[in-house]
Formats: structure tokens, C-alpha cells, sequence
């Protein structure tokens, strides 16, 4: 334990007289190294163990005072292969870093999806720390789970050890798990068993230094270790043609916007990690382009939803689903939504591919309804078909439109007989797009959207419903639309969900029309339920009586779910407008 002390506080009292300078990227640059096995770089600890060393002494010589482990991806590899992988990884860098007295940081890369993050890191950790490691970076990492954690455990092992934290944004500051790199800064910035916080990755230096300047800046160390621009592939293979030069300079700005730990990660090579060094040795500061300017403190957007406004003040609000055409011809669904508008509705919600089949874009035929003939709309954005910048662009859209309601659902998946031609997405479920969307806000790229989710209550399992539309409330969800309630365990599980959540609730309601509509319902469509007292209600019924019973039904469901309910949403069957204007004239009052 004593040469851990020293070691830390020789760490900290070198960051105290200047920034510490990190090497580049182990992966990429390997692949420029004559001679370099092909396959993870990782094994090549074991397997060639002099290339490691020969690129851990060239980062050295171009400069660097500390590197990293060749470990980013091993946790990928399997927990077999990570214990027999870091000791001698962790051999070898010391053998490089002690004979120019540099720092060895412990590499963790972000836990594979399939694996408990914090049960990943921390077996990393064991290993790092049974193999005498005090200094450890986790790296290019998109959420925070299990960071803090670890943070926390490795402290308790070893509490003179020096522990950093990277996030990897894009050039717009969101990871690929749609959160805001500044939000993720600020949350590790609060907890007291981390050193360092900041970026690495995803971005070249121009877009870093960028971020960096519209951030607030940490309490702890900040990290900036951009990638050398941006990639091309040739032949299967990936390159980065950043100039060793102008990469430099942008780093450099980084160092005036309070970066104390730099570095490389993608493309880097030893040369633009020498002309940071020469830089730094000359005390180069930059052109003053990351210099950061006095800002005055942000105004607070308010969410100007005509529906949030409503129950705000303890209103009812009555929305009616109508489904977008599946071809071009507005005609009928634009006299549908106005007729709906007309009768009481305050918002039309728009789904987004029901059922994964193709439909007009939700998005696009709110931001039509909404300009055009002034009605409030929600429209549905589920994760099945977009990724995160499709996604973000598709909200800039929408704000830019004076769209202020979205309905974050997951999505229904793509049917069976269409995967070989329809390729879901799926880069993120409800939770996350939410988190996402609340980022943009909150980052003033859009204006605040009203943010509301869908909740199951004909769900068999719904204790696992309710626990995680309470995660949904946590990523910023304030409303929930439910499935419609066609049975007493569906009006018992409102009940509950009034019980369980903070935000308000808008209880589904379904205008049944026939016998075989209540069949093909029960038998066929995910997330409904009915009581066989429903269905046995529309046997020998012609049209008309079973659209009496329609009103009759929906009407006596909403009477016994208005008690824990804000209001109602009604979906709209065979484009029956008239029908749901029947219910909504029966529903108002209550």
C-alpha cells in the first residue's frame, strides 16, 4: 500500500503543475504497425507481446507521460480471457511507463449490452487492482450506469487511487444512448470517488473543443481526448487523415477551456501526440479560439403544450387517436380530424406506424394539422425505425413547427413476413428516447415538448408495468396514455397505476363496433384484453346497435375509471369519426 500512496500523490501533484498528457488510440494505431497480428489487439498481450510494448514506447517518446492499458475492448472477449489478459497487459505498459517515470492508467471500455455494467466493471476492477493498478480510466463510455458504483468500490480497495470517467458525444453532444454529455459531466462531477471527468471519442478536436466550451465546466479534473477527425473506409479498412498539426492546435484549445487531461483516441498516432508536446513544451496556448466566453445565465423555457396547460390547472383532457392514411389522399383523414377538433377534442395523437406497417409519417402530418388548421396534436415517435440522428432531427422538425407534444413509445415490431424486406432499428427503447428528448431541451437545440408514454393495463405482469413506467417518470415522462379498459382487471390495474405514479393519466378507451371486432381484438391485437361479458354484449348485433353498445360501454368505462384518471383518450376504429364524437359527448362531463 505504501507505493500506491506515493504513486497517487505524485499523479496529483504533477497535475498540479501542468496537464498530463496522455498517448492516442492502441486499436487504430496498431493497425498502422508493420508486423501487427491481425484480430483484437487485446490478445496480442498474450500472444505478441513486444508489438505492445512497441507501441506503448512510441506514444512515450513522442511525449506522453501517461497511457492506457491495451484493454478497451476486453470485456467483449469473456471474463476467462479478461483475467488472463490484464495482468499481463498491465505488465507490460508498466515496463514501458517506468523507464521514462509515467503514469499507467487501467483501461475499462463500456460494458457489453448483455452484461450488468456494474458487474462488469468491477471484475475489470479485481484484476486491475490484484495486479497493482491505482490509476484507472473508463472510457467511451454513453450512459452511467454502474460508474459511479465501481468509482465507489475501487476506492474502498485501494483509496489513494486515481479514478476518471469519459464519455463519448457526438458532435451535437448526445452519446448513442441518447443522453446529453453535459448532463452525464455534471452527474459524475457530483460523486466524490471520482477525480476526473469529460470526453473521448466519437468527436474529431474541433467538435470537442466546441462541446467543451458550451458546457459548464466540472469541479473535478477535465478530460478531453478527441479522435484525429472523422473516418473513411478503403478496401475494408479505416482511416483518419486529421493533420498531425491542426489536431493539435484544437487540443490545445481544449488546455484554455480547463482541460488539465489530454490525449488522443481514434487515428491518433504518436506523431499528434508529439505535436501536442511541442505545444505544450513551447507554451503554446492556442490561437484563443477555446477560450470560453462570459455567458449569462440561461432563461427557462416553458412548455407551451396546450394539452400540459390544461391539466395543469386541473382540467380534463379528452384526446382522440385517428390513425394517419395509408396513402396520399388527405381528403377524408383531414375532415375526420377537424370534425373530432370541432367536438370537444383537445388534441389529435397520430401513430406511428401501428403494428410496423407503413403509414404517412406522424411527424409530418402533426406538423400539417398544426399549421394548417391550427389543431393540437401529439404525435407518436416510437425507436423501431430511426436512430439518434434521424431521431433528433425529426424533433428539431417538429419544434421548429410549433409541435410541442410527443409520445415516446418503443414500437411495435416489424411483422414476421416483412423482416426479410424491413430492418427494425430499435437503438433505443421508450426510456432512453425520452432521456433524449429532455436533453435537447434542455441543451435549447428545441423548444420543451410536453412528453407523455403508453401504459399497459391489460398486462399480465403489470408489477413489471408499473415499475417501469416509474423509470419512464424518471427519464422525464409527465403523462401516460393507457391501453383502452375493456375488463375489471384493466379498471383495478388504473387504479393501481394512480397509486404508483406522479405524472397524469389519460385512460384508453376503445369504441368496440361488433362481435368479430371484439373477437379479432381479443385474439389478435398485443396489449388488449376484454371481458368475455364484452363480447358476449355485441352477439347479434347489426351496425347500429353495436355502435349504441360502443357508447354505452366506453361510457360506463370511463364512469369507473374517472376517479384515477385526468382525463381520457379515445382511439378511433374503421375511421368511424362519428362514432368517437358520440363517445366524446358521453365522456365530457364526467
Amino acid at each position: 500500500m505504501e507505493k500506491k500512496t506515493v504513486d497517487a500523490q505524485r499523479l496529483r501533484r504533477e497535475l498540479e503543475r501542468g496537464p498530463l498528457l496522455f498517448d492516442g488510440a492502441t486499436g487504430t494505431y496498431a493497425r498502422e504497425i508493420e508486423g501487427f497480428p491481425e484480430g483484437p489487439v487485446e490478445l496480442c498481450c498474450l500472444s505478441a507481446p513486444e508489438c505492445v510494448l512497441a507501441l506503448h514506447r512510441a506514444y512515450l517518446a513522442a511525449g506522453s507521460r501517461a497511457i492506457k492499458t491495451n484493454t478497451f475492448v476486453l470485456a467483449l472477449l469473456g471474463e476467462r480471457r479478461m483475467r488472463e489478459v490484464i495482468p499481463a497487459a498491465y505488465a507490460l505498459a508498466r515496463q514501458a511507463a517506468d523507464a521514462v517515470g509515467a503514469f499507467v492508467f487501467a483501461d475499462i471500455g463500456p460494458a457489453p449490452e448483455q452484461m450488468e455494467p456494474f458487474a462488469c466493471y468491477r471484475a475489470m476492477a479485481d484484476a486491475f487492482l490484484d495486479a497493482g493498478a491505482t490509476c484507472f480510466l473508463m472510457e467511451t463510455m454513453h450512459r452511467a450506469q454502474g460508474l459511479e458504483q465501481v468509482a465507489t468500490y475501487i476506492r474502498a480497495r485501494c483509496p489513494e487511487a486515481f479514478i476518471a470517467v469519459s464519455f463519448a458525444a457526438d458532435a451535437d453532444g448526445f452519446t448513442r444512448a441518447g443522453e446529453s454529455a453535459s448532463s452525464l459531466i455534471a452527474q459524475m462531477d457530483a460523486c466524490a470517488d471520482i477525480d476526473a471527468v469529460g470526453l473521448n471519442c466519437v468527436c474529431g478536436a474541433y467538435h470537442m473543443r466546441r462541446l467543451l466550451s458550451g458546457i459548464p465546466r466540472p469541479q473535478k479534473h477535465l478530460l478531453a481526448m478527441p479522435n484525429a477527425g472523422y473516418p473513411h473506409v478503403e478496401n475494408g479498412r479505416t482511416f483518419y487523415d486529421s493533420d498531425p498539426a491542426y489536431y493539435a492546435r484544437q487540443v490545445i484549445a481544449c488546455r484554455e477551456l480547463g482541460a488539465s487531461l489530454l490525449g488522443g483516441c481514434c487515428g491518433t498516432t504518436p506523431e499528434h501526440i508529439r505535436q501536442i508536446t511541442r505545444r505544450l513544451e513551447a507554451g503554446n496556448e492556442g490561437d484563443g479560439a477555446g477560450r470560453r466566453a462570459v455567458e449569462g445565465k440561461p432563461l427557462k423555457r416553458v412548455c407551451q403544450s396546450r394539452i400540459r396547460q390544461k391539466l395543469a390547472t386541473g382540467g380534463r383532457a379528452i384526446l382522440v387517436e385517428l390513425d394517419p392514411p395509408r396513402n396520399a389522399d388527405l381528403g377524408s383523414f383531414l375532415r375526420g380530424a377537424q370534425a373530432l377538433y370541432a367536438s370537444g377534442t383537445d388534441a389529435i395523437t397520430l401513430a406511428d406506424c401501428p403494428i410496423g406497417r407503413a403509414r404517412m409519417d406522424s411527424s409530418l402530418l402533426a406538423c400539417k394539422l398544426s399549421r394548417e388548421l391550427g389543431i393540437e396534436v401529439l404525435p407518436h415517435m416510437t425507436c423501431r425505425d430511426r436512430n439518434v440522428n434521424a431521431t433528433q432531427a425529426l424533433l428539431l422538425g417538429l419544434s421548429m413547427e410549433g409541435v410541442h407534444n410527443v409520445l415516446a413509445v418503443t414500437g411495435d415490431p416489424v411483422p414476421t413476413c416483412d423482416r426479410g424486406s424491413v430492418k427494425s432499428v430499435f437503438q433505443f427503447n421508450s426510456r432512453v428516447l425520452a432521456r433524449f428528448v429532455c436533453s435537447l431541451a434542455q441543451s435549447g437545440d428545441v423548444e420543451p415538448f410536453f412528453l407523455c408514454g403508453a401504459l399497459n393495463v391489460n398486462a399480465v405482469n403489470f408489477d413489471q408495468e408499473l415499475e417501469r413506467a416509474m423509470q419512464k417518470e424518471a427519464c422525464g415522462m409527465e403523462a401516460f396514455l393507457t391501453q383502452p379498459v375493456l375488463s375489471e382487471r384493466a379498471a383495478e390495474n388504473m387504479q393501481r397505476a394512480r397509486q404508483a405514479l406522479k405524472g397524469w393519466l389519460l385512460g384508453g378507451l376503445f369504441p368496440v363496433v361488433s362481435e368479430k371486432n371484439a373477437r379479432f381484438l381479443q385474439s389478435e391485437v398485443a396489449g388488449i384484453a376484454l371481458d368475455d361479458a364484452v363480447i358476449r354484449a355485441y352477439e347479434g348485433l347489426n351496425r347500429e346497435q353495436g355502435e349504441a353498445m360502443a357508447v354505452r360501454l366506453c361510457t360506463q368505462a370511463a364512469r369507473r375509471i374517472a376517479p384515477y384518471v385526468d382525463g381520457f383518450y379515445i382511439m378511433t376504429p374503421f375511421q368511424r369519426v362519428a362514432l368517437v364524437q358520440r363517445v366524446i359527448s358521453a365522456v365530457r362531463g364526467l
